[in-house]
């Protein structure tokens, strides 16, 4: 039987104001003090207390690993090409950079699968390399060849045109952040993210989009002062940009290492690793509430690796068992996961037992629920809706324990 539900609650019927709006309600200008932090005498305080706020969003208690009623769940790339609204503004803003790059274009497609599906996050709509720009290194995203990066860096004479990165050229990105945290309110977690030092090396190395990566695997042995001194500046750069997020709104950051499974992993954990711990270091520091998840695509054999780098969350790609993740995890860290995302063009039925199989071996604690990449082109919306339906329909009423003996209860 199929467990399709209905399920749209009053409270999450908001409306969307566009940023103009919104700028004057939450007095937001182009203020950026002398470290090149936004700042304004109006804003609002977004940054969360030290101690459990009942307040939280459902999503930000589960990556705490705090008792929750039933799983948050979002989509990795649930804001885009899948759904019609987006595909009506991508015709109408044909540039990616302008879709990702323009206040008013970010909140409103990001803010497109929350009006349509109610997520317990909402990401904000941007790209992994969207900051370069702003510590020296140009990019193009072309329709055909994806991202181009104009001067690939692989000389120590090429480290010259890098800098410090300019958080004023990320303005929108601050702007967009401030929106949605408005908007949303505590009902759902706003989310930001980056892309860790290794993942935007190889496209800054590479020139763009590779299968190989045979010109950055080759510098780690070529030139690995080069490269070091490349990722260092990267950790340094991305650390600011995590912590102008927080300070922005986002109540959570997601760190994509999307590339970092293609190294082997005594590779990763000389070369990704630690400037991802540079990167949990920085934001510890500086915003310690703030929880932190880390991603890698085919990361298999890397969930003992990545839980040292000390993140909250520990997200699973869907080619490790849920029950063997949880299991070689333990249960003091958080994960997220790990649905196929091929399983949203199954029958619903299919979706409902997959989820109650990932939601069973994930426990009651420290679970948020996810896929295991990034939704895919062509996915039914109405598949995403029932992916959502059936994980409001969990209810945990039992200890809230790790525990994978014990299935939680599907209320239909």
């Amino acid at each position: 039987m199929s467990c399709f539900l209905t399920f749209v609650p009053s409270s999450c019927n908001i409306g969307w104001k566009s940023s103009s709006t919104l700028f004057q309600e939450l007095g937001i200008f182009s203020n950026y003090n002398k470290n090149g932090v936004f700042v304004s005498p109006k804003a609002k305080s977004f940054r969360v207390s030290a101690s459990s706020s009942s307040a939280d969003p459902l999503l930000v208690k589960a990556a705490k690993g705090e008792p929750v009623s039933r799983p948050p769940a979002w989509m990795m790339r649930q804001a885009g090409r899948y759904m019609a609204v987006y595909k009506k503004i991508a015709q109408k803003h044909p540039s990616f950079r302008e879709r990702s790059e323009t206040t008013d274009l970010i909140v409103e497609i990001s803010l497109q699968p929350w009006e349509a599906f109610h997520p317990d996050g909402v990401i904000l709509f941007s790209d992994i390399l969207t900051p370069l720009p702003a510590f020296g290194v140009q990019f193009d995203i072309e329709e055909l060849r994806g991202p181009v990066i104009q001067s690939p860096i692989r000389l120590e004479e090429d480290l010259k045109k890098l800098h410090a990165i300019d958080l004023e050229k990320l303005h929108f990105v601050g702007d967009s952040l401030k929106i949605l945290r408005q908007q949303v309110g505590t009902q759902a977690a706003v989310l930001g993210f980056v892309g860790a030092p290794w993942t935007i090396a190889t496209y800054i190395v590479e020139g763009g989009t590779t299968r190989t990566y045979t010109t950055i695997k080759s510098m780690c042995h070529t030139a690995p002062h080069v490269l070091r001194a490349l990722l260092s500046h990267i950790a340094t750069a991305i650390s600011d940009y995590v912590v102008f997020q927080v300070e922005s709104g986002a109540h959570c950051v997601q760190i994509f290492d999307s590339w970092g499974g293609q190294l082997p992993p005594d590779m990763w954990e000389r070369w990704s690793k630690p400037y991802i711990d540079q990167i949990v270091s920085v934001v510890r520091k500086k915003c310690p509430d703030t929880p932190l998840v880390l991603y890698i695509n085919g990361n298999g054999g890397f969930l003992e690796r990545m839980k040292a780098t000390g993140v909250d969350v520990i997200g699973l790609d869907w080619t490790v068992d849920m029950a063997d993740g949880r299991k070689r995890l333990g249960n003091d860290i958080s994960i997220q996961g790990n649905v196929d995302p091929a399983y949203l063009f199954s029958t619903l039925p299919a979706l409902t037992e997959e989820i109650k199989r990932v939601v069973k071996c994930a426990g009651q604690r420290g679970h948020i629920l996810n896929l295991g990449h990034g939704v895919l082109v062509g996915t039914p919306e109405e598949a995403v809706a029932h992916f959502f339906d059936v994980a409001r329909s969990f209810k945990f009423d039992t200890p809230a324990e790790n525990v994978v003996q014990e299935e939680p209860k599907l209320v239909v």
